[in-house]
């Protein structure tokens, strides 16, 4: 269990973040064409998740905008923001804010991505969704960068998260 803040207010976690140099946990998330998605899926690439409560947010939406801007100079790389927001959701924001280099994924089916990957807020008024964190993971899903944001209403640091790219 993990201890972040929303506004200042204390929030737990359930688990751990995983660590720079574990393997990723496994996950099951559910892509724009409502299709499961698993680590698996990845294989062979850097993928970047940026872990976000809601999109419905403006430090989710600013946050999303911003590595849709860095991925355009990481063409080798995915970047997929995970949310609990549905797919249909997901869509409509991305198409909205014109955001074609980041993949959207989302936890509709399950919360144990959440769980495993240590980022489920379990009390306060997120209470059932994700903190904010990211995530960089290297071609075999190995972890070269992991931040849990200590806030939920703080950006992450995009540059530390883009200096593991290398």
């Amino acid at each position: 269990m993990a201890t972040i803040s929303l506004r200042g207010t204390p929030v737990h976690t359930v688990g751990e973040l995983p660590k720079v140099g574990e393997s990723a946990p496994n996950f099951v998330l559910v892509d724009a064409k409502l299709q499961d998605k698993t680590l698996a899926d990845f294989a062979g690439k850097k993928l970047l998740l940026s872990i976000v409560p809601s999109l419905d947010t403006p430090v989710c939406a600013t946050s999303s905008k911003r590595f849709n801007t860095l991925a355009a100079a990481h063409p080798d790389v995915v970047m997929a923001m995970v949310s609990a927001d549905l797919p249909f959701a997901q869509g409509r924001f991305c198409g909205a804010e014109k955001l074609s280099n980041i993949q959207t994924l989302s936890m509709m089916r399950s919360r144990a991505f959440a769980k495993d990957y240590g980022v489920l807020m379990q009390d306060g008024p997120l209470a059932g969704i994700t903190a904010r964190a990211v995530l960089v993971l290297d071609e075999q899903g190995k972890v070269l960068h992991a931040e849990l944001v200590p806030d939920v209403a703080q950006e992450p640091d995009y540059d530390a998260a883009m200096r593991s790219l290398n």
